[in-house]
Parts: structure tokens; C-alpha cells; sequence
């Protein structure tokens, strides 16, 4: 394995196309309804998420191999998405104070007026405002998991 391979994600959206390559490297991120935030003083919103490693899913683990690599051949890592400029949050489809609740994204879109996060079930946080910019960055080391997402229209 290349040692870019194991190089962190660092990235910045400012219109569409930009945020149509985040969406596909955070598809499939999950978090508990607890790790997501609107500071309204700050106009920003943030979220931290177990990111599925996508640009790693087809690759051998780096380092020693060990009897068990079979059982988890994938990744996910910690990473953190800010989106500075934002003006309101609406939720539609689950309730903050469920902070437990495990969350799954499936995209990002640009919508009028700002961004759109749609979750799995439905849920979804709708970010306003005109001018936003969105940093998204992997934080600490990857872990091994044995679970690649799948996808109802993906052959199994």
C-alpha cells in the first residue's frame, strides 16, 4: 500500500460541484443525533462521524497481517465536517433530544438557500445559508471493521 493511501481526508466544499465529492466520501458516515450541532452566534454547524473509508474499501490493510484480517478487511475513521456561513438548521425526521439515536448519511445536496444532509429513514438537516463553506477532515488513526455498507441497487 501506497502511503497515500493512508493519507487523512482534508477537504473544502464551497458550491456544488464541490460538495458532490464530499457527499460521495461521507456516504454512509453514522453518528449518534448527539455529535451534530448548530451554533447559531458562530453561524456554523458541525458534526463529527464515523466515516466508512470508500478510497480504501478495495486495498489491503497496511502493516503486519494478522490471522483475523479476513473478518475485518475495512476501515472507518473519526472525521469532522464544519460548514461556517449558516444562517438557520431545520430538522425533519428525528428529534435532537433523542441524542442516542444512530444516524446514517446517505448525501449532500445543494438546495435554494443552502444544503441539504439526507439520512437514512428519511431524516434530514436542512442548512441555510447563501454564502456557506464547508471544511471536512478525517481526525485521528482508522479502525478495522468487518461491515462494507451496501446499497438496495448495488449487487450483493
Amino acid at each position: 500500500m501506497t502511503a497515500s493511501a493512508m493519507t487523512p481526508i482534508r477537504l473544502l466544499a464551497e458550491d456544488e460541484e464541490d460538495l458532490k465529492v464530499v457527499s460521495a466520501c461521507l456516504q454512509d458516515a453514522i453518528l449518534p443525533v448527539g455529535d451534530m450541532c448548530f451554533q447559531p452566534d458562530e453561524k456554523r454547524f458541525v458534526m463529527v462521524v464515523n466515516r466508512f473509508r470508500w478510497e480504501a474499501a478495495d486495498r489491503a490493510r497496511p502493516g503486519p497481517a494478522a490471522d483475523d484480517d479476513d473478518l475485518a478487511p475495512y476501515e472507518r475513521v473519526h472525521c469532522g465536517l464544519r460548514v461556517e456561513g449558516v444562517t438557520g438548521a431545520k430538522l425533519r425526521g428525528f428529534d435532537l433530544k433523542d441524542r442516542g439515536r444512530i444516524m446514517e448519511l446517505l448525501s449532500m445536496e445543494t438546495v435554494e438557500g443552502g444544503i441539504a444532509l439526507h439520512f437514512a429513514g428519511g431524516g434530514c438537516v436542512r442548512l441555510d445559508g447563501l454564502s456557506w463553506r464547508m471544511v471536512v477532515e478525517d481526525l485521528g488513526e482508522p479502525w478495522p471493521t468487518g461491515c462494507k455498507p451496501c446499497h438496495p441497487d448495488e449487487p450483493a
